[in-house]
């Protein structure tokens, strides 16, 4: 309901607004001046006023995509009024409307209606055909699907460094933007110049569209990364940036647990519910290995670093290396070569307690491969609250759910309330890679509340092998491949190329059809 109300007071406010800076332009154009000032109804007369279809109203009113929008048509309506430059609009736009004020309030000028060859010779055929690829690229790319890339490998062999993804933001429900005033089609920051792409004020509530699916468990998500106050292009060090939502970093990791889960990791494997996880036959976890070889020395170009271990009397043990983000298939393998001694995987052990690891409390001695058990929080259900497991669950009560939290006296009190249990508003998630050894992920920094999730990566249109050159550069087997499925990827690229082709050349035939 406090989301419905918001945006009824966002129609009233915005109504009162077009009201003020226009309805002595509605009157100008033989127009009642109380429709300006009626929500939605007041933009459809302001569009039938410029000579515009009432659909672009729709356009208008989605952030992002309205800002845009408004400039458009502000410029169309100083245009029937006679204030035809381009000049006007920028005044218009950087006086924050008070020029539209001193239009209609002083200057008072006819309404002279549209002239669309004025509007040809002053805005070319170029300069609408560039407004309209990015309204309608902005729409996609906000509505319905987002580009994205693979930064980092705590998904390798699912998700390579250099895979070029679509991300769907409907299968989970499209997120609409909460920051309105951004720059379309760029994230936090705008490129080469580092600077933010957006103002904090003012911020819409979290409103989110019905949902094709739910995020089944150890789907591969992105989201926006919770504890993220760092801008994502970072030109200095130690700049830290209190974001909104929408604008924290881009993440995409595997939602290893889903709300009401109890998770576990023992020994690096991953538990819920008191069973062992089973993982989609695409995922390949891997971990880092200790290999001792039987008096060998490995070879450059094997991807390993030495070991130093000592025995008993503080001797260094020679060939021993650590392989890391290796799956247990290839060390198995490892393991058969008749040079190498032991294959071990890495694992700190129970009890081992490191700071670094959520929720960083020496109460809760965790390690990344030892860790839990906790209870994943759903919307609606309720846990006890201590002063042990409060660290557990304190950022989700203070920061994701608004709550004001104190402890007096070794007392809990939520809302100046004495608190011993807590009932949770959303719906939270455990995002990890698949790396185990090689990914910073909820083990680090927590929960993903619900309302972070961007979209699901359905798609890989390229990929690109930084360490290699030529058209090895390029991953041919990758391109046009699903991201989900049972079995090996399989490129679809071969029949892009064919459908390509039959496209040109039904078009070429058309086209010659036409010119005899």
């Amino acid at each position: 309901m406090d989301v419905l109300y918001t945006f009824i007071g966002i129609l009233l406010f915005s109504g009162l607004l077009n009201g003020i800076f226009f309805w002595n332009g509605f009157v100008q154009a033989n127009r009642k001046a109380w429709e300006a000032f009626i929500p939605i109804y007041g933009q459809i007369i302001f569009l039938k006023i410029i000579e515009r279809p009432w659909w672009w109203v729709l356009l208008l009113i989605l952030p992002v995509i309205g800002n845009i929008m408004a400039i458009v048509m502000l410029y169309e309506w100083l245009h029937v009024f006679g204030y035809r430059k381009k000049r006007h609009t920028a005044f218009a736009v950087l006086s924050l409307g008070i020029f539209i004020l001193y239009i209609h309030y002083v200057a008072k000028p006819q309404y002279v209606g549209k002239d669309n060859e004025t509007i040809r010779k002053s805005i070319t055929a170029w300069t609408s055909a560039v407004l309209f690829a990015v309204v309608a690229a902005s729409f996609v790319h906000t509505y319905f699907m987002q580009p994205f890339v693979i930064p980092t490998s705590s998904l390798e062999k699912t998700l390579l460094v250099g895979d070029f993804l679509f991300v769907s933001k409907f299968h989970y429900g499209v997120r609409t933007p909460m920051t309105p005033i951004s720059m379309p089609m760029v994230h936090d920051s705008i490129p080469v110049i580092g600077t933010k792409s957006y103002l904090n004020k003012p911020q819409l509530p979290y409103f989110r569209l019905p949902a094709l699916q739910k995020i089944k468990r150890n789907d591969i998500v992105v989201f926006n990364w919770p504890t993220d106050t760092v801008r994502f292009f970072r030109d200095q060090s130690n700049i830290h940036i209190d974001k909104p939502i929408d604008k924290k970093s881009n993440y995409v990791k595997r939602g290893v647990g889903i709300p009401g889960d109890s998770l576990e990791i023992r020994n690096g494997y991953i538990y819920i519910n008191g069973q062992q996880t089973t993982l989609p036959d695409r995922a390949k976890p891997q971990y880092s290995y200790i290999v001792q070889t039987k008096g060998v020395q490995l070879p450059a170009d094997y991807m390993y670093e030495r070991f130093d271990v000592t025995d008993g009397f503080g001797q260094v043990q020679p060939n021993v290396y650590i392989f890391s983000s290796l799956t247990e298939e290839v060390a198995n393998t490892l393991k058969n070569n008749p040079n190498i001694a032991s294959v071990e995987r890495r694992i700190e052990p129970k009890g081992n307690y490191n700071p670094t690891i959520f929720p960083h409390s020496a109460q809760m001695p965790w390690n990344e491969d030892n860790y839990g058990p906790i209870f994943i929080p759903k919307a609606g259900a309720s846990t006890p609250l201590s002063i042990t497991n409060l660290p557990l669950y304190r950022r989700i009560i203070e920061t994701y759910e608004g709550n004001k939290l104190e402890l007096k006296d070794g007392t809990i009190y939520i809302n100046d309330k004495a608190a011993t249990s807590y009932t949770f508003k959303k719906d939270y998630y455990w995002m990890m890679g698949d790396n185990r050894h090689n990914s910073e992920d909820s083990r680090y920094w927590g929960f993903v509340p619900f309302d972070h999730v961007v979209g699901k990566p359905v798609f890989i249109w390229m990929s690109v092998d930084q360490n290699a050159s030529g058209f090895n550069k390029i991953r041919w087997k990758r391109l046009f491949t699903t991201v989900g499925g049972q079995g090996e990827p399989v490129s679809y690229f071969t029949y892009f190329l064919i459908a390509l082709g039959l496209w040109f050349g039904y078009s070429t035939f058309i086209r010659k059809k036409k010119n005899k």
